[in-house]
C-alpha cells in the first residue's frame, strides 16, 4: 500500500490567476513548491494530482490542450527529480450537467486509490478550496487546506516528515 500526497493543481502547484490556466505561458509554479514536494517524497510519499478542469466543458480549451499542458508540467517535475503517479482531471461543469468526479465529489480520488493501491490512512490531500477537503473526507484521506498560491512549508510541519 502506498502513502500518497494528493495535490490540487490551480492554487497549490501553480499560481491561481482567477482565470482558467491551460497554456504553458500562463502556468507559473507556486514559489518554493518543488522544495516542499521533494521533502514529502524523501519521506516516502508518492504524488497524484487531482484537478477540476471545467474549462473543457465550457468550451474554453480542449482535452488535447490540457493534456499538452500537463505533459509539460510533468516534464518540469522530472527536471526537479520528481515523478507523479498520475494526473486525474474532471472536465465537467456542474451547471451543465451532473457528474460524480468533480470535487467535492470523490470519484477521481476513488479511482486513484483503487488503481494505485493507496493507503488512505497514511495519505493527505492538499488543496486550496473547501471542495478539495470535502472530497478527501469522503474517502477517508486527511485534507490540508492552504491559502491559494501559498508555500507548502506550513504543510511540511503538519505532515509527519
Amino acid at each position: 500500500m502506498r502513502k500518497v500526497i494528493f495535490l490540487d493543481r490551480d492554487g497549490v502547484i501553480n499560481e491561481e490567476r482567477g482565470e482558467h490556466t491551460f497554456r504553458q505561458q500562463d502556468f507559473r509554479f507556486v514559489n518554493g513548491f518543488f522544495d516542499s514536494v521533494k521533502k514529502f517524497v524523501k519521506s516516502g510519499y508518492e504524488l497524484i494530482i487531482i484537478t477540476n478542469q471545467s474549462g473543457i466543458t465550457k468550451g474554453l480549451y480542449t482535452h488535447e490542450e490540457l493534456l499538452n499542458l500537463h505533459s509539460w508540467m510533468l516534464q518540469e517535475f522530472t527536471k526537479n527529480g520528481l515523478s507523479v503517479l498520475e494526473v486525474f482531471y474532471c472536465p465537467h461543469f456542474t451547471e451543465l450537467g451532473k457528474c460524480i468526479c468533480r470535487k467535492p465529489n470523490s470519484n477521481m480520488l476513488e479511482r486513484a486509490i483503487a488503481k494505485h493501491k493507496v493507503d488512505v490512512a497514511k495519505s493527505y490531500m492538499i488543496g486550496d478550496s473547501q471542495r478539495d477537503i470535502q472530497a478527501a473526507a469522503k474517502v477517508g484521506v486527511s485534507g490540508v487546506k492552504i491559502e491559494s498560491n501559498s508555500s507548502l512549508r506550513l504543510v511540511e510541519e503538519l505532515i509527519a516528515l
